[in-house]
């Protein structure tokens, strides 16, 4: 058994649950959504019924149903005087969760690869005598490769040195490093709420305690809730995703980046710049760098993930040499190295951003426009922001159930993440992220299968009193 949840934190993870009826049957699903989308990792063990029933102020009958349902289905076991305990994901869920042979998956919100990849692997492939004659083991990265994302900084408005660079097996191995690297058990470390998922995980696992500053799609970033907290808790390192945020889609204006660049430098906090998405613009017009002229305690993270392709893990981080040289120190605990194939081919591709991202910007165009044109003929209740780039629509809901929407449409062949998925200390069960990279008549069945599911949904919600519920829990 790896790990343990107790019965406060299972609450809190389950958010909005309360999403139909029979109670049971709500609080089973919302387990297993937390087991679809690895919130609950296999072999977790599960609070007693007794607990759960008393955080989740229910009977511990309800709570048995639950666990029995969640037996019958194949996603936890049970064992006398053990308890119960997650399991590993079935190929094929049992019970209310299936999976369609002809699925569309909506929860990884990336493009497919960029048409002119195969092309650079080619030109890589070539040189490959050249590749095994190194040694293969590089914790600092190639210097090409670090030349070439220096150079591309530099351009951009940020000067940078290949010394600044440090290459990683994507950005959330970077993540994960720059957590482990900067935090001690306890430190508070501050992030937008809704937020990337993995990087709230990252984190927490290297001790953190979050403090959650929240993002809207309408308002952006809550400046005063972000002075305050820096003052207040003095937090180690923020987390921010400053341009075409996950999942909302927003930019930092330059009010927003200099309320964040001074209250940072006054409590002494690095703040993690995540730029995985920030060249994705769709609408045109390019921006510098956010936090540009804050080079001191500004650290960056990229990958060529999104913009080229998911399957390339290469990613980096941009900081002082003093602190590159640390996360090398500490590297080896993790990896050995990134690959040198996949560098030869990140040099290239580097060198093709320009007619990447321009062919990017399209792609994610049409994928936006047609989920929005779509959504706004068979859903116009919801509401849809209007967003110039990134990968996703941060969509609210006309009822907070979203965890149930998930689950029904995945019965139906469409896996999509709840809005509790990006939340950091709230449910946001009013949200649901519907990415718009996959091809556009995916994202049109999706929309049809969204309309087709919601009525039933939002007919076997609890009444307004069970609502309320969800802000209590």
């Amino acid at each position: 058994m790896d790990s343990r949840i107790t019965a406060r934190a299972l609450a809190v993870a389950l958010g909005g649950w309360r999403t139909r009826e029979p109670a049971y049957e709500a609080l089973a699903d919302g387990i297993r959504l937390l087991c679809l989308d690895n919130r609950l990792a296999a072999r977790t063990a599960l609070p007693a019924e007794r607990e759960l029933a008393a955080a989740l102020r229910l009977s511990r009958t309800t709570v048995a149903a639950a666990y029995r349902s969640l037996r019958d289905s194949g996603h936890i076991e049970s064992l006398r005087g053990s308890g119960s305990v997650t399991l590993p994901r079935p190929q094929r869920d049992a019970g209310r969760v299936t999976v369609a042979e002809d699925a569309i998956d909506l929860q990884q919100a990336s493009p497919a690869a960029w048409p002119g990849l195969a092309g650079l692997m080619t030109e890589a492939a070539m040189d490959a005598a050249t590749l095994v004659a190194r040694a293969g083991y590089d914790l600092r990265g190639s210097l090409a490769l670090r030349e070439a994302i220096a150079s591309r900084y530099t351009s951009l408005g940020v000067p940078t040195s290949p010394d600044d660079v440090l290459v990683t097996t994507g950005a959330q191995s970077a993540i994960h490093l720059l957590a482990e690297t900067l935090l001690r058990r306890g430190d508070r470390a501050l992030i937008e709420t809704p937020t990337y998922p993995h990087a709230a995980e990252a984190l927490r696992a290297a001790g953190a305690r979050l403090v959650g500053i929240p993002v809207t799609t309408d308002d952006g970033w809550d400046l005063d809730r972000a002075t305050q907290a820096f003052a207040r808790t003095s937090p180690r390192l923020a987390y921010l995703m400053p341009r075409f945020q996950n999942p909302t889609g927003r930019c930092m204006t330059a009010v927003d980046e200099k309320v964040f660049g001074d209250a940072a430098r006054q409590a002494g906090t690095t703040l993690i710049v995540d730029e995985t998405t920030s060249e994705l613009a769709i609408d045109g017009g390019g921006r510098m760098p956010a936090f540009a002229d804050a080079p001191a305690h500004v650290v960056r993270v990229g990958s060529l993930g999104k913009t080229v392709w998911g399957g390339l893990r290469v990613g980096w981080i941009r900081a002082s040499p003093e602190l590159i040289q640390h996360l090398i120190a500490m590297r080896p605990a993790r990896d050995l190295g990134t690959p040198e194939f996949e560098q030869a081919v990140a040099v290239r591709a580097i060198a093709q951003l320009p007619g990447i991202l321009r062919q990017r910007a399209d792609l994610l165009r049409e994928g936006r426009d047609a989920v929005s044109a779509a959504l706004a003929v068979q859903l116009p209740q919801w509401r849809v922001p209007q967003v110039n780039g990134g990968v996703a629509l941060w969509v609210e809901l006309d009822a907070p159930l979203s965890s149930g929407l998930v689950l029904a449409a995945r019965e139906n062949g469409v896996s999509l993440s709840a809005g509790s998925r990006f939340a950091v200390d709230s449910a946001l069960d009013r949200r649901l992220r519907v990415p718009f990279t996959a091809p556009v008549d995916d994202l049109r069945r999706a929309v049809d299968v969204l309309a087709a599911v919601w009525p039933s949904v939002r007919v076997g919600a609890p009444t307004p009193s069970g609502e309320l519920l969800e802000a209590v829990v």
